[in-house]
């Protein structure tokens, strides 16, 4: 989840995209895998750093777990 963060933001800044901050996490949403995004969507966050570790937490689990999306 960390490098998909860094890698969007310097595609974002190599293309000289200027977004407010609600566009930067719906972006960031939308490319995560589907069952990890209904899963951050049910979380409290307010900066993409706060989703990105939830993202993250919730992709350690299901792999810790087998899969819970199943």
């Amino acid at each position: 989840m960390e490098d998909y963060h860094k890698e969007t933001k310097i595609v974002k800044i190599r293309a000289n995209v200027i977004e407010d901050r609600e566009a930067t996490m719906a972006r960031f949403l939308d490319g995560l895998n589907r069952d990890i995004n209904n899963m951050v969507n049910l979380q409290h966050y307010i900066k993409i750093e706060n989703m990105v570790h939830i993202a993250t937490q919730i992709k350690r689990l299901s792999k810790r777990k087998g899969s819970i999306f199943q």
